[in-house]
């Protein structure tokens, strides 16, 4: 297939065009650059070149013609970013997305595939949450997520196939790496310090898929009849690998020897979710999760070793989404609604 992705750059689009070119796929990668600064180690994988340098908001139905698919991955990327600026984010992920996809239809192109998130679930029942489970979305991030399902669903059709996934939080190495999402940033503090100090008793649930695995099921998607994914939902991960974030630390802490653990005594994040995966694995044969959480731990801390990562590096803005963000609006690099000056 011709296949454009958004968010070519970023924590799963580093990984995800290289593995779609390496399957034969013509890959067309689009990305504004605000990470660009930040890559934390050189990849076998090659680098494919930006060949679109341009903010989703100003794509036109011109750079989508004759692509058979679009994988959106370009998005203001976490909790703590949209509540910075939940009226920019709305613009960017919800308006932006949905008017991607309706440029998609109207290009022609075949199948869009739009990363959601598991956060949809927010504050989840104590039963697993299936793909037909209410959504009770607790950030404007999340929120955005159930509003673009929602809207880019309703323009299904014949000639219009959107897939929505599901991602559980995402950990793994990748070149343009993230420290701001669990299981990486305790591996990072535990490297670091030798000590994770947690300030929540780290009671809430969250299920866990390795970057790896993410690229894994987009490649699926694309394989798959469109008849058997045209507008369907899926969760991303397994079941095995829903935890508590305090059995994350836990798991990080005893990996690395001399790491200390403390938690704390406050409930803190009021987002708890544990999440079935049937669907994906019934659908889409094809489709297997190949990491677990402490395969994913071991890889990190053997590439924390290998790159001999210190402290500064672990800080460093670009791998931190809200921090960058901060760094590009303070400098003035990018106006108030994070359009480039």
């Amino acid at each position: 297939m011709k296949v454009l992705v958004t968010g070519a750059e970023g924590y799963i689009g580093a990984l995800l065009g290289p593995a779609l070119m390496e399957s034969g796929h013509e890959v067309i990668a689009l990305d504004t650059g605000y990470y660009r600064s930040g890559q934390l180690y050189r990849s076998k994988a090659q680098r494919f070149p930006v060949h679109i340098n341009k903010d989703l908001r100003d794509i036109t139905e011109a750079d989508l013609r004759g692509c058979d698919t679009v994988i959106h991955l370009a998005e203001l990327s976490n909790d703590p970013l949209g509540q910075l600026i939940p009226e920019v984010t709305y613009r960017i992920n919800h308006q932006g997305s949905v008017r991607l996809a309706r440029l998609c239809r109207q290009a022609g192109v075949s199948r869009f595939v739009y990363t959601s998130s598991c956060s949809v679930y927010g504050q989840g029942s104590d039963h697993l949450m299936t793909e037909e489970s209410a959504t009770d979305p607790q950030t404007a991030y999340a929120r955005c997520k159930v509003l673009v399902e929602r809207d880019v669903s309703a323009m299904a059709d014949d000639g219009f196939s959107p897939v929505f996934l599901r991602n559980a939080t995402a950990f793994g190495a990748s070149p343009a790496m993230r420290f701001d999402v669990v299981l990486n940033n305790l591996a990072g503090w535990a490297w670091t310090t030798r000590e994770i100090r947690m300030t929540s008793d780290g009671s809430p649930w969250r299920p866990l898929v390795h970057v790896l695995d993410i690229c894994r099921a987009v490649a699926c998607v694309l394989a798959a009849p469109a008849e058997v994914v045209r507008n369907q939902v899926f969760n991303v991960g397994a079941a095995s690998e829903n935890y508590q974030v305090r059995d994350i630390a836990a798991m990080v802490a005893e990996a690395l020897p001399g790491c200390r653990l403390t938690l704390g005594s406050t409930g803190g994040d009021r987002r708890s979710y544990r999440v079935s995966f049937d669907k994906i694995h019934d659908r889409l044969p094809g489709f297997r999760c190949q990491w677990t959480a402490a395969a994913g731990v071991r890889q990190l801390l053997d590439l924390f070793e290998r790159i001999d990562m210190d402290d500064p590096t672990f800080h460093f803005r670009a791998y931190t989404r809200l921090e960058q963000l901060k760094y590009l609006i303070r400098t003035r690099q990018v106006d108030e609604e994070l359009f480039w000056e």
